[in-house]
């Protein structure tokens, strides 16, 4: 092999590595860490400088009817290892006021207590009612996801 073609490999494989590092999401996760939905486990969160990794459970239909139902905002940011969804200003389907989110999701039961669902509109604080009727929404839809999951 000349020198020029084992530059050229390892170049190649420099590079391939890097990208599949940039995949893994760093040293020691897999691919199947990074979709915590695959079966329903506990993802390992990253950790950080200062703290070890903590566990923490996300409810995968919780995390997709909280998606389903506030799809007509943009997502800002969304962090499944978390449970937390950041939504930006958007106005609902005929409406006339628009709406920022911000969606917990604290563990991995199908419960209302692990759900909070944060309301604002440009004014303010969006009304108790309204927050709660979205709640309310998110539930439904991970509980109609649910029984279309497992065929009930």
């Amino acid at each position: 092999m000349t020198n020029t073609t084992s530059k050229t490999r390892l170049a190649a494989l420099f590079a391939a590595s890097l990208v599949l590092a940039g995949c893994s999401g760093g040293i020691g996760y897999t691919l199947s860490n990074l979709n915590p939905f695959s079966r329903g486990e506990p993802v390992t969160s990253p950790a950080t400088a200062d703290s070890a990794a903590e566990e923490t459970s996300v409810n995968k239909y919780l995390w997709f009817a909280a998606l389903d139902v506030l799809n007509f905002l943009p997502v800002e940011s969304a962090d499944p290892f978390t449970g937390v969804i950041e939504f930006g200003y958007g106005t609902p389907p005929g409406g006339n006021r628009a709406y920022r989110a911000t969606v917990v999701i604290s563990d991995g039961a199908l419960e209302a207590r692990v759900l909070s669902v944060s309301l604002s509109t440009r004014n303010g604080s969006a009304s108790e009612a309204t927050r709660k009727a979205v709640e309310d929404a998110i539930l439904d839809r991970a509980r109609q996801l649910r029984i279309a999951d497992r065929g009930l």
